[in-house]
């Protein structure tokens, strides 16, 4: 059952009536973007709460530099809504088809180690939760937080156990302008480079095309509002549905005829293509002329003109648009703390080493994508500063087919969870990657006692929740015949791969202690 409340206080009366009949529920934005199963309900009639209707913008300060919204409203939105009162969130996603409710709920963020950082709870200062209540009560209640509240950390990334996201009040800045320049050089020193890089623009990235050996430095910071400029970025353009049915064919071609050198072949035009392109940006909103790329805030933080396409229109579409036989993937998504981030790509060099061409694979969806995040006071968030690693790649519509090279990445997966310490991403990821990730949040006691003062009869959990916080003994893990094909475990006997296609549970090349399905010639 699913329903769809346009108010604070309608939402008071979906918590309320699900309260009282002892249902489980959680909250689902607009889009879904979520991959783990964070907006699943446990039982058999749980309940969706949707934040599709609760989208308004409720207040603007100007004075104060403040915004409150409704947790469904977009980011995209958002940026709207600042710009237009001359205000900039400063940081975020460059995706803008996410809800604020579901950026805090799963601690999405964008890239940089200044000021308060890339995630979006951190310019939060106020937060309205509905959670269950007693009878006494009504069956739910409001919670009013805001900075210096101790549940204020708890909420401020929530997982969606704490209650329903209501309203959220934003710090905003003045509107200013940036200017970027992308700088591309072979990867043979970035693992030295990639800390103090970070730390000298305040919007740095690095995309990492490992097959090619070649690093993109995204040389991004403020500049003076007079600055000339009026630049852009597009990142997400609708692409034809036909099209994207070919490409998929493609490259099940490639997996089918074990293909590496194929991969490669074709990441080579895609990153040609990127490059000549400017990777997404334009100098005046329509075409790319040359660095550097300057422009406002709202036109250069996020970007999702796919999301424009006629919904009822299948002719051009969004790249992972479910409706047509388009790109199928896997998205791995870990930080690691800047202490251990050479050594993380040093191993992975190593083992790209090993597998030349490999890596082409994750090059034909751009990449690896390296992002700075700050440490955060948020109980569930960053533990201190890291480099998130965003590694997306093919997946089969058969969750017992074996992929090529899959052993390894499932290497590079292991090594940056286990050997390295990675935190998962908490809106990406397989179900390894959950497994035991509890233990590694310092604060993960007083989480749990705020998500038992709020939700005491965990009406906002479900068995997945459970696992993923380690409550009661539950793992994220399912063994079982396949299971390490689909990243439901990490295999320790060959039955857990596919013995018929010759894959069989191998240990890593480079972190021998990785469990890893190889194929076996």
């Amino acid at each position: 059952m699913a329903v769809y409340p346009s108010s604070e206080e309608e939402l008071i009366k979906a918590v309320a009536m699900a309260t009282q009949r002892k249902t489980k529920m959680k909250v689902a934005t607009k889009y879904s973007h979520g991959i783990p199963k964070l907006a699943c309900p446990g039982g058999e009639e749980g309940l969706i709460i949707s934040t599709r209707n609760l989208n308004r913008v409720l207040s603007v300060n100007s004075t104060s530099m403040t915004m409150t919204v409704e947790s469904g409203l977009l980011l995209k939105d958002v940026i709207t809504a600042a710009a237009d009162a001359g205000l900039a969130l400063p940081n975020g996603p460059y995706w803008w088809g996410l809800t604020v409710g579901g950026m805090l709920a799963n601690g999405a963020h964008g890239s940089s180690l200044a000021g308060k950082g890339g995630a979006v709870h951190e310019y939060v200062v106020a937060i309205r939760v509905v959670t269950p209540a007693s009878g006494d009560e009504g069956f739910a209640r409001v919670r009013s937080l805001e900075v210096g509240d101790h549940e204020f950390d708890a909420a401020r990334v929530s997982l969606g156990v704490l209650g329903a996201i209501s309203q959220v009040t934003l710090k905003l800045e003045p509107m200013f302008k940036r200017s970027i320049t992308y700088i591309e050089s072979d990867d043979s020193d970035m693992a030295v480079k990639v800390i103090d890089f970070g730390k000298k623009y305040e919007f740095a990235n690095i995309t990492w095309f490992p097959g090619h050996k070649k690093a993109v430095y995204r040389v991004d910071f403020r500049v003076p509002t007079n600055t000339t400029g009026n630049g852009s970025v597009e990142l997400f353009i609708p692409a034809p549905a036909l099209s994207l049915e070919q490409i998929r064919l493609e490259e099940e071609t490639l997996e089918a005829t074990n293909s590496s050198d194929g991969k490669c072949i074709n990441s080579e035009m895609i990153i040609n293509s990127q490059s000549t392109s400017g990777y997404g940006l334009t100098n005046n909103g329509t075409v790319f002329t040359g660095y550097p790329v300057i422009g406002f805030q709202n036109k250069l933080q996020s970007s999702g003109g796919c999301l424009d396409s006629n919904e009822d229109n299948l002719t051009t579409v969004c790249a992972w648009d479910p409706r047509v036989r388009g790109i199928f993937i896997y998205q791995n998504a870990f930080t690691i703390a800047l202490s251990k981030v050479k050594d993380f790509i040093l191993d992975v060099q190593k083992l790209r080493d090993m597998h030349p061409n490999a890596l082409c694979g994750v090059e034909l969806y751009n990449g690896i994508l390296m992002r700075y995040v700050k440490g955060s006071t948020a109980f569930m968030g960053k533990q201190e500063d890291s480099v998130d690693f965003e590694i997306t790649y093919y997946r089969s519509h058969d969750p017992m087919s074996p992929r090529l090279d899959e052993d390894v990445l499932e290497e590079i997966e292991q090594m940056g969870l286990f050997k390295y310490g990675g935190l998962p991403h908490w809106g990406k990821n397989r179900n390894l990657a959950f497994d035991g990730v509890a233990k590694k949040y310092a604060k993960i006691g007083e989480f749990l006692k705020v998500k038992e003062d709020y939700d005491p009869h965990g009406l906002f959990s479900s068995e997945w929740s459970d696992a993923v916080l380690g409550i009661r003994g539950k793992r994220t893990s399912v063994v079982r015949e396949g299971c390490a094909l689909e990243g439901l475990c990490v295999c320790s006997e060959d039955s857990h791969c596919s013995p018929a296609n010759g894959y069989f549970c191998r240990p890593g090349k480079v972190y021998t202690d990785a469990r890893v399905c190889s194929k076996v010639k």
